[in-house]
């Protein structure tokens, strides 16, 4: 996983409990839920953030997940409450990079760290290869943005 340069990011954080319907067999959370959290953590980003996924579809693009970096560290089980913390990477492309770490609040262990990568599409699916400009100036009021070379 990409290293975080703190001075260009943005953190958020969210919370929710496990449900009963999150856990497996071994009465600990399914992996696949994780990936779930982190469209919460995300979501969560966005509207804390003025990034919302309603606001990019508005501005005429999509953003497919295409990279997916999970290590699970510790479990979660049925009631903890999990802490989302998600971290946008800025990057020179014309993509969106978040960096996860999800803890059970309770005793804040860290139970999962990972990471996503999308790419920006029109609303056509065509790959977009320029940053759009609209996520340009979003990082310039966020002091995160990275000069063109």
């Amino acid at each position: 996983m990409k290293k975080i340069d703190k001075s260009k990011s943005l953190t958020s954080t969210t919370k929710t409990r496990v449900r009963f319907g999150e856990i497996d067999a071994m009465f600990i959370v399914w992996h696949g839920n994780y990936i779930k959290y982190l469209e919460d953590g995300r979501e969560t980003f966005g509207y804390e953030y003025g990034l919302s996924y309603e606001y990019i579809c508005k501005q005429g693009y999509i953003l497919p997940v295409v990279d997916l970096q999970v290590q699970y560290i510790k479990s979660a089980s049925f009631d903890d409450v999990i802490r989302i913390e998600t971290t946008y990477i800025t990057s020179p492309s014309a993509k969106m990079i978040f960096s996860y770490k999800i803890y059970r609040d309770s005793d804040s262990t860290l139970l999962t760290q990972a990471q996503t990568t999308q790419l920006f599409q029109t609303s056509d699916r065509k790959l977009v290869v320029k940053k759009p400009s609209f996520i340009e100036e979003w990082e310039k009021k966020h002091k995160i943005f990275i000069p063109k070379k």
